[in-house]
């Protein structure tokens, strides 16, 4: 008993030691899209800080694994070891979405869930030269001559198809899904009256005031970003998607790791320093740590998952 005792109380030290030198190589963390994207841009805007407080000589690094959207990089994370020392992105809806569509080698139960940043609302926008003012306009039209109203999407199975099911099934309309090959050529169909309207999200809206008009955010609240324009659910449609970005490790992480982690990643979110930066690239932060980001996760595959049942997209 007294020789188990002195090797338990030896591995928990030996374990404390570990997590003091932590990191003692750099942390990569997996991109699943190409750079310069707004993901690849929050992680690396997160990395910068995240530096800075893992101590001294800490490096994080961000390594970009695009195709299969987003897949590569989802799967890559998922099935590295559990150390520390691979980190990744994890993108709702659309990371857990690929799993209903697809073999996929990862699902919601597959990560550690460290940090999320960001939640860019998505909207219903028109280009300013529609002749729809209001979202009432939109849908009475789309209630009116069923599928007459196109609605560009930046792809099927993400956060814009599931804005545009979730819309119609809240107030009746019906209309012509349109997708396209990501979001500027979206946004470009959009601006040019291509289709009638679009649900990108608001960030992706913001550089373009003279060209866009956003009828409605679909968010619980209206944004700081856009104050003036109602959301969905002040107009009667009680509508909620967002495109989240957060950070996430492999299942099976040690909690005490897990733990140090997420207490880096709080800090970073505490930092004014990058509250400014990442309100200057537009992007808003909605900070969950742990248990609720899991829990976000989860609610979002079930999402995903009706959806998946209901209308299939592929």
């Amino acid at each position: 008993m007294k020789k188990t005792l002195t090797a338990l109380i030896a591995l928990g030290l030996s374990a404390t030691v570990a997590l003091a030198d932590y990191p003692e190589k750099p942390v990569e963390v997996i991109v699943g899209y190409s750079a310069g994207g707004g993901t690849d841009i929050m992680a690396r805007t997160v990395a910068q800080f995240l530096e800075q407080e893992l101590g001294d000589g800490a490096s994080v690094v961000v390594k970009n694994m695009p195709g299969a959207g987003g897949q590569i990089g989802f799967t890559e994370v998922a099935t590295a070891a559990p150390d520390g020392y691979t980190l990744g992105t994890f993108n709702l809806p659309a990371a857990l979405a690929l799993t209903h569509d697809r073999e996929a080698d990862y699902d919601v139960n597959s990560y550690t869930y460290l940090a999320n940043f960001v939640e860019d609302p998505n909207t219903i926008t028109v280009a300013a030269s529609s002749p729809f003012q209001t979202l009432g306009e939109l849908l009475e039209a789309a209630q009116a001559d069923p599928g007459a109203i196109t609605v560009g999407l930046s792809s099927l199975g993400g956060n814009d198809h599931f804005s545009a099911n979730m819309m119609q099934a809240a107030s009746g309309a019906e209309f012509t899904l349109v997708p396209f090959k990501g979001a500027s050529n979206a946004r470009t169909a959009i601006m040019g009256g291509h289709v009638a309207a679009g649900t990108m999200t608001l960030g992706q809206t913001t550089s373009f005031p003279d060209e866009l008009r956003v009828l409605a955010v679909l968010a619980d609240e209206r944004s700081p970003f856009r104050p003036d324009v109602p959301t969905a659910k002040e107009l009667g449609f009680d509508v909620q998607m967002s495109s989240l970005r957060g950070i996430v490790a492999p299942a099976g992480m040690d909690p005490a790791l897990a733990d140090q982690l997420r207490a880096a990643l709080s800090a970073v979110n505490e930092n004014p320093e990058f509250q400014a930066m990442m309100a200057e690239q537009g992007n808003p932060i909605a900070f969950m740590l742990g248990e609720d980001f899991a829990a976000t996760a989860a609610k979002q595959d079930g999402v995903a998952a009706n959806i998946w049942e209901e209308t299939p997209w592929k």
